[in-house]
């Protein structure tokens, strides 16, 4: 069974009983729950199951596809650099190579944002 699965049963149990029992034994239903879910923390910590956060993986996402544009325009720039400097000498050159570091440099710039 999986552990969402296993939370939504005990947040029903946890409901249920209070409807059963009543405004009278509400705090400690609460202060019950809140252990176990304290207890539970503390076992994925310690098992090392922690759950990262959405900016530490869109951190990671993005030095990723960093990376993957790096590479792709270093490729890309060698026919680009051929064709550039056959056509137009010097100054074809330097704007292909302006180019293809404007959108690397926009792309880093664009993930910076978000943070």
């Amino acid at each position: 069974m999986a552990e969402d699965e296993l939370e939504r049963r005990d947040y029903e149990a946890l409901l249920a009983t209070r409807g059963e029992l009543g405004p009278d034994y509400e705090a400690a239903l609460v202060d019950s729950f809140a252990e176990r879910m304290e207890k539970e923390i503390q076992r994925r910590v310690a098992s090392g199951g922690v759950v990262r956060s959405g900016r530490d993986r869109a951190a990671e996402s993005a030095g990723k596809r960093q990376l993957a544009l790096g590479i792709v325009s270093l490729g890309a720039g060698i026919p680009i650099t051929a064709i550039s400097a056959a056509m137009a000498d010097l100054p074809g050159l330097m704007v292909a190579w302006a180019g293809i570091a404007v959108v690397n440099v926009a792309h880093a710039l664009q993930g910076r944002r978000r943070d």
